[in-house]
């Protein structure tokens, strides 16, 4: 997602927030999430007072988005399943979605559903391993590919899985794993993500305003970590040159 905002406002001024500290979310119940998300935007927009918060997590936003928006005098932009680009792309009819176990069981992905795939089957998967396999990935750490391999399986072996055509990746830790994915799943399967439309979204939300970089942007920590410096390669290719830990 921070890649596709980059390329269309390449000159925005950027917090990169990891919420390290917290995770996992998709295990969490959902009191648990909403109170973690209100408080810890509640104390960065304090800090920082940035123009605009973009949640970057289903899970966060499925449960915390409008309560976030309550309590916060600034634009925020939520992340939400992909589920209407993958209905107007899918050939087969039948669309398979993976995401965290919080994110697939709630209301919000039934209205997604019943609001652009009426006509669909969705078939969803709980697949919360697959975060720990982004996290290594990052750090240039080794995946057993049986993770991706029980993804697709998770989905292929449901009732009718056999037909699915696209996958919706439901938690924006899934993208970077596409190409592991794609192998598990097969050349006949198409991915979907909300990174592009959400990155439009703040374009439009920012329209005609002015942006000054007064420091370099940086990517934010909730909790110091030993491992944390193993990020620096990857964070960097995303123009965050620098890491902090919030007190």
């Amino acid at each position: 997602m921070l890649a596709e905002v980059r390329r269309l406002l390449p000159g925005a001024p950027v917090i990169y927030a990891a919420d390290n500290g917290g995770l996992p979310y998709g295990t969490k119940t959902e009191a648990e999430v909403a109170a973690r998300v209100c408080g810890l935007l509640g104390r960065m927009s304090e800090r920082y007072a940035p123009r605009l918060i973009c949640i970057a997590c289903n899970t966060a936003s499925t449960i915390a988005l409008a309560m976030v928006r309550d309590v916060l005098n600034v634009p925020i932009v939520g992340t939400v399943p992909a589920i209407k680009p993958a209905a107007e792309r899918t050939r087969s009819g039948t669309i398979g979605l993976l995401g965290t176990a919080a994110t697939i069981r709630q209301p919000y992905v039934n209205r997604l559903a019943a609001e652009f795939a009426t006509d669909k089957v969705l078939l969803r998967f709980a697949a919360g391993e697959l975060v720990g396999a982004a996290e290594a990935k990052l750090r240039g750490e080794p995946v057993d590919p049986a993770v991706y391999a029980r993804a697709a399986a998770g989905l292929r072996d449901q009732p009718g899985g056999a037909a699915i055509d696209t996958v919706v990746l439901a938690c924006t830790h899934f993208p970077l794993v596409t190409e592991e994915l794609a192998a598990a799943f097969g050349p006949e399967v198409t991915f979907v993500d909300g990174a592009a439309g959400i990155a439009r979204r703040i374009v439009h939300l920012t329209k005609d305003q002015g942006f000054t970089r007064t420091r370099p942007d940086f990517a934010l920590f909730t909790k110091a970590e030993p491992d944390l410096a193993a990020l620096a390669p990857a964070l960097a290719g995303y123009g965050l040159g620098r890491m902090e830990v919030l007190t």
